[in-house]
């Protein structure tokens, strides 16, 4: 009796050791975290230390950062030699209207202009010659290749001063610095195009053009009006990446005298004696400028893909009911069949309705399923 209640007691649920648990069932659920696109998937996300670290290093940089500029204005307030260049009267000249009007503007002016004729000119230029780059006919692709080439590996400056000493030894005296300016960022930039149009078709899905070549296209044909399409449009984002080098490389107009940005900027200073001044406000408009562009080709890719991309057909899916409506066009369907012989009725219909090869008379019920013309009695 003792020995049944010592049983019982020790299976008892009271005293009953706990229930190992298996190593997955203790192991802590992950959660799955959302995509996010602007990750970084070059190297995996910092820990709690390094998080500690960068922290105190963006610290540590800022702290510096700060203590510099507060160096460098002490400096140009208080400078060895020369007026207080924070004081209002020499940033007074260079930010009332008559600066504005009669020279930020009419430099600004220029600057675009420029801008403008040559982004222009060498999405042309790049376009023809990328092409000519890609073309099956060996004196095309090689003349193309010199030329880009050539453009791409001589500095824009120097374009700028040669074709400047060009232009007025012909006769254009009065333009030749706006000429060469734009000629030189076109030669330039435009072998940049033509680059970035090569590498565009060469990164298309080789089935593109096997596609098109299957459908009875040239090379010719298929390169102009299948692949070359969809590498302009896939280059527009770098196209107005580069469209802010032209903006910048205007510049460099000042130095054979054309009357841009920065050139009307240092006559100012000149003027006024507030060269620093001039040039900051300049300085401030090249950057707003450059960070529209920017802030256009960072969404313009995100655009293209909501214009570009199409919906997906839902799928069919099997009528539920005989008389649903929305069922009516694949019952149609369904009672559409085609019929063999140029349209003759088969002597049987080709439906089976399961094996009889066990059954004992399996032929007889064979034919009366249809699937074999009944034979007369007096031939059997």
């Amino acid at each position: 009796m003792s020995a049944t209640t010592s049983m019982s007691s020790s299976t008892s649920p009271s005293s009953a050791s706990p229930t190992p648990t298996s190593p997955v069932q203790d192991r802590p659920k992950l959660k799955r975290r959302a995509p996010d696109d602007k990750r970084s998937v070059l190297f995996d996300e910092p820990g709690p230390k390094a998080r500690r670290k960068i922290a105190v290093a963006n610290t540590i940089a800022a702290i510096i950062f700060i203590v510099l500029i507060v160096l460098v204005l002490r400096r140009l307030a208080n400078p060895p030699q020369g007026q207080n260049q924070l004081s209002w009267s020499l940033w007074d000249p260079a930010l009332n209207w008559d600066a504005w009007r009669d020279f930020y503007l009419p430099g600004l002016l220029s600057t675009v202009k420029a801008s403008i004729l040559a982004v222009i000119g060498s999405v042309v230029f790049g376009i023809i010659f990328g092409i000519g780059r890609l073309l099956d006919f060996a004196p095309i692709r090689w003349l193309s290749s010199i030329i880009v080439e050539f453009c791409r590996a001589v500095p824009v400056l120097l374009f700028m001063i040669f074709l400047w000493q060009a232009f007025a030894a012909l006769g254009f005296s009065d333009n030749s610095a706006f000429l060469a300016v734009t000629w030189g960022l076109i030669l330039y930039n435009g072998s940049v195009v033509a680059e970035l149009v090569r590498s565009g078709v060469g990164n298309l899905p080789h089935g593109q053009r096997e596609a098109a070549l299957a459908l009875g296209m040239s090379p010719v044909r298929s390169l102009m009006s299948v692949e070359v399409p969809q590498a302009l449009i896939a280059m527009l984002p770098a196209l107005i990446t580069q469209l802010v080098v032209v903006l910048k490389d205007t510049a460099l107009g000042s130095i054979i005298t054309y009357t841009e940005l920065l050139q009307e900027s240092r006559r100012l200073g000149s003027s006024y004696f507030n060269m620093l001044q001039a040039l900051v406000v300049a300085a401030v408009i090249y950057f707003i400028l450059s960070y529209l562009l920017s802030r256009v080709a960072e969404g313009l890719p995100s655009r293209m893909q909501k214009r570009t991309a199409g919906f997906a057909a839902e799928p069919v899916q099997a009528p539920i009911a005989i008389l649903d409506p929305s069922n009516v066009t694949m019952i149609e369907r369904a009672e559409e069949r085609e019929l063999p012989l140029s349209g003759t009725e088969p002597e049987f219909h080709d439906h089976y309705h399961g094996s009889n090869a066990v059954s004992g008379h399996w032929r007889t019920s064979h034919q009366e399923h249809g699937h074999e013309p009944r034979q007369s009695d007096s031939q059997e």
